[in-house]
């Protein structure tokens, strides 16, 4: 396993437990905040570490990439919104995120010939 997926995986999982942890804190609260900033540190490193693996298309970018990207403007677009004061979009770009997060696990967990795919099914087709 390459360290570019390793610190994607990682990343990732621990972003599926804060953000759990996130979604179940009384929300603007002192806790609520810090676990918050927490995930969105953990999902920029996940969306970062994402650029460095080329399976799908190698040597280049592939339509995974563009999810990235979208997850990237949509924690912006979360950070924004709360600063601003606007809490129904905050509310809305993060859930938005956190649900495209255990979507794409699920994805990499059910795509043949991925990593996951292999390490959960121990198939390798």
């Amino acid at each position: 396993m390459s360290t570019a997926i390793a610190v994607h995986i990682a990343a990732a999982t621990l972003s599926v437990i804060l953000g759990t942890a996130v979604l179940l804190t009384d929300k603007g609260t002192p806790r609520h905040k810090w676990l918050g900033r927490l995930w969105v540190a953990a999902m920029f490193a996940t969306t970062l570490s994402s650029f460095d693996i080329r399976e799908l298309n190698p040597g280049h970018f592939s339509w995974v990439h563009g999810l990235s990207l979208l997850t990237f403007v949509s924690l912006g677009r979360a950070i924004w919104a709360i600063r601003q004061g606007n809490v129904h979009g905050h509310q809305l770009a993060m859930r938005g995120s956190f649900i495209g997060l255990v979507l794409a696990g699920i994805a990499a967990v059910a795509t043949p010939h991925r990593l996951l795919n292999i390490v959960v099914t121990g198939w390798i087709a």
